[in-house]
Formats: C-alpha cells, sequence, structure tokens
C-alpha cells in the first residue's frame, strides 16, 4: 500500500480524501494556490505546498508543477480527485512517465472516453444502445442543419470535449440550431482546446441515471447500483439520490449489466461512472462515461456501505477487488444537494468571507464541505462550497430529513442557493418522484 499520496485538488474533495488517507494511515501531501492558502483542506494535510498563483491555470491546472512536488516530496501516487486534473490524459500519462501511480484509469482510456464522439463509437461497437445521432464531428452549422432535419426536431447540440454543460443546447427548429452553432463551438474551443461538435437527438422529459462501478486491474468489474441525478439547472446536476426512484429491478439489473459491459470493453480500472437518460418507457441510453469519482459519490457510500476513496486507492495499488456483485448490497434511499456561493435570485457567484457557519447535526446527516466559518470564498474557483448528504429507512424519510437539514443550516457573509434547494425538495412534484431533467424549469419560480 501507498505510503504517501498527493492530492491534486481542493475544497470538500480534497478533505474527503484526506479523510480516506488518515483511516488508511497514508501520509497526504496538499497543494494549494496563493488563494488558498488559509483553506482548510490545506491545514488538514500532513503536508502542504504552495502550487501556484490564484487562478487555475497557474495553479491546480499547472500538471509541471504538480508533478514535481510530488517527486520533491516521495509521493507514491496522484488522487486528482474530480474536476481539475481528474480527466486530463496528459496529465495521467506525465505521472506514468514520472513513476507516480496516478489514482484513475489509464491515459488510453481517459482519452477515448474524453471524447462524447468516440466514446459513442465505443458503445454502439458492443451493443450498448445509445441516443440516436452522429459519431463524427460536424463540418459547420449547414451539416449540422441538414443532419437534423433529417432525424427530426428537437435536437441536442454537444461539443464532443464538452462537460458541465458546457457546449450544450437543445435547438428546436433550424434557426436555432444554426443560431447555437458558432457560439457552441467557440465556447467548447475556449474551455475545453477542442471545437468539435455533434448533434443527436433530444430525448424530451427524460430522467438522468448514472451507474457506478468498479474495476480492479485484472478486469474484475463490478456496478454499486444507480444514481438518479434529474434535478439539473442548466444541464448542472443540483439533486443528487440512489436509488432511482423510477427503476424496477429489471431495469437496475439491465442498466447495471451494461454499465459493467461497457467498462470491459475498453478495459476499464478504478471507478468510474456510465451516466444514461432514461425515457419514460424505461428505455435507456448511452449519455457518456466520467472516467473519476463523481461528486455525487456519497450517495452510493451511503446505501452500500462501500468507501469508493479506500476502493480506488486499492485499486491503484494493484489490490484486487474483495467483494463480488452478489455482495453489494443495498441499504435506505440517501440523497445529496450541492451548495453554492450564489445569489439564489440571479445564480451569479457570491464570494465573500463566510462571517458565521452553523451546520445541521444528527446521524442522518452528512457534510462534505470545503469551509469553515472565517473562510473567504474567492471569484477564482467552481462556487460549490460543498454538500449535504442524508439517508433514511425509504425516499420518504429521507427527503423529512433533508428539509429538516436544510431550515436548520446558517451561512452568513455570503449568498447561498440553499432557498433553491428548499423550494426543490419542498415541491409535491419533487415528493412524487417527477424528477425528469426539466423539473427546474417546469416547477420553479427561479429558473
Amino acid at each position: 500500500m501507498f505510503k504517501k499520496i498527493l492530492i491534486a485538488n481542493r475544497g470538500e474533495i480534497a478533505l474527503r480524501i484526506i479523510r480516506t488517507c488518515k483511516l488508511m494511515n497514508i501520509h497526504t501531501v496538499a497543494i494549494y494556490s496563493e488563494a488558498d492558502e488559509d483553506s482548510p483542506h490545506v491545514k488538514k494535510a500532513d503536508q502542504a505546498f504552495l502550487v501556484g498563483g490564484a487562478r487555475v491555470n497557474e495553479s491546480y491546472l499547472n500538471i509541471d508543477k504538480i508533478i514535481e512536488i510530488a517527486q520533491e516530496t516521495g509521493s507514491e501516487a496522484i488522487h486528482p480527485g474530480y474536476g481539475l486534473v481528474s480527466e486530463n490524459a496528459v496529465f495521467a500519462q506525465k505521472c506514468e512517465e514520472a513513476g507516480i501511480i496516478f489514482i484513475g484509469p489509464s491515459p488510453e482510456v481517459i482519452t477515448r472516453m474524453g471524447s462524447k464522439i468516440e466514446s459513442r463509437k465505443a458503445m454502439e461497437e458492443v451493443g450498448i444502445p445509445v441516443v440516436p445521432g452522429i459519431t463524427y464531428p460536424l463540418a459547420n452549422a449547414d451539416e449540422a442543419v441538414k443532419i437534423a432535419s433529417s432525424m427530426g426536431y428537437p435536437v441536442m447540440l454537444k461539443a464532443s470535449a464538452g462537460g458541465g454543460g458546457i457546449g450544450m443546447q437543445i435547438a428546436q427548429d433550424r434557426e436555432e440550431l444554426q443560431k447555437a452553432f458558432a457560439g457552441n463551438q467557440k465556447r467548447a474551443t475556449d474551455f475545453f482546446g477542442d471545437g468539435a461538435m455533434y448533434v443527436e437527438k433530444y430525448i424530451e422529459n427524460p430522467r438522468h441515471v448514472e451507474i457506478q462501478i468498479l474495476a480492479d486491474k485484472l478486469g474484475n468489474t463490478i456496478y454499486l447500483w444507480e444514481r438518479e441525478c434529474s434535478i439539473q439547472r442548466r444541464h448542472q446536476k443540483v439533486v443528487e439520490e440512489a436509488p432511482s426512484v423510477i427503476l424496477d429491478e429489471q431495469t437496475r439489473s439491465k442498466m447495471g449489466a451494461a454499465a459493467v459491459k461497457a467498462a470491459k470493453s475498453i478495459g476499464y480500472s478504478n471507478a468510474g461512472t456510465i451516466e444514461f437518460l432514461v425515457d419514460s418507457n424505461k428505455n435507456f441510453y448511452f449519455l457518456e462515461m466520467n472516467t473519476r469519482l463523481q461528486v455525487e459519490h456519497p450517495v452510493t457510500e451511503e446505501i452500500t456501505g462501500i468507501d469508493l476513496v479506500e476502493q480506488q486507492i486499492r485499486i491503484a495499488a494493484d489490490e484486487v477487488l474483495k467483494f463480488t456483485q452478489s455482495d453489494i448490497k443495498r441499504d435506505g434511499h440517501s440523497i445529496e444537494v450541492r451548495i453554492y456561493a450564489e445569489d439564489p435570485k440571479t445564480f451569479f457567484p457570491s464570494p465573500g468571507k463566510i462571517t458565521k457557519l452553523s451546520l445541521p447535526t444528527g446521524s442522518e446527516v452528512r457534510h462534505e464541505l470545503g469551509i469553515e466559518e472565517q473562510s473567504v470564498v474567492t471569484p477564482f474557483y467552481d462556487p460549490m462550497i460543498g454538500k449535504l448528504i442524508v439517508k433514511g429507512k425509504n425516499r420518504a424519510e429521507a427527503i423529512t430529513h433533508l428539509e429538516h437539514a436544510l431550515s436548520e443550516y446558517e451561512i452568513e457573509g455570503i449568498k447561498t442557493n440553499i432557498p433553491m434547494l428548499r423550494e426543490v425538495i419542498s415541491h409535491q412534484a419533487y415528493k412524487d418522484g417527477d424528477t425528469t431533467t426539466n423539473f427546474v424549469s417546469k416547477y420553479l419560480q427561479n429558473k
């Protein structure tokens, strides 16, 4: 087992990884930017090193500096968390060249599954259902219109290298598609360095359901049930829960088997997530693969009792999975909400100093926070400051726990999206399980 791991991330996920490493008696090395010098993850790690300036490209995306710190500290492995360098094949390759273990899949797999076009091809080759669309980059807006006309509107225009809703737009007709093409292509180029676009049929009122998988280096692969992530705002997940409210056992088993088949077909190793869209008839379609730990991984941990970070580390250290599919239990229901430092009316980021932080308590409540009282939320990074996770014997009980916990949250000095979260989970449509990806635009006043 590793003696020392560098964590190439910040905030709540860095703290989450540190917690598991301490339980495993693994020494941790944190990195921080000039803006994060006083952040909690810096204080909790065994060692911490300045990686660069406040801006993300000067620090947390400074690949060469991160690897240099890992070498200088004798770190045997690097855990990338999620976001930042977690799905950066160049970073994974440079770790390999430096003799440092990247806690994740191979650079080749990251590259293949990081392209939505290439990943669609890979899934089609092994018979995994995909949303009808093309598997090559569009030459221009005219070609997009031609293809959309043949498959019928509405369609979804997507960036091949996209993520977090960037480079995605629904087009209801030819005019909308032509207007969307250039702007989305530019955004994709600016954010991902890749302006390749493709188009697929838009499935109306779908549910977003993802399957968590684990695979060791010998090819042993299992799934840890599913998470429903349908409550989204502008294609960004807001509320996630496990298990899904819509799946029956037969569909659940089919999706799990499809996810395992998908992972095995590409030689996947470590933790990963296969994301699907599910229509009103419970037909499911491959959406994309996340070759990393997900933000919403705690809800899976809550219902299975399995520490996913621990399993990531053990797999990276060449250990074989200690359990088979039949060993994976499913106990109760868990819900996670993402807490953002943002104005609940405009949804603009709300940086500033947290002057008061009072958290709900109880055995049914779990916090994953990247801040503490007197922390300064800067404008340089994603405005998510933490996550609130609850568990109940069933979904109704979990919702009750969540409503109570959100009513007890007190954060002063900045604005947060907690009012929106309370509006979502108290809505009767949510309680009834009407959790399609159009929930926010359909039911909430603050869209």
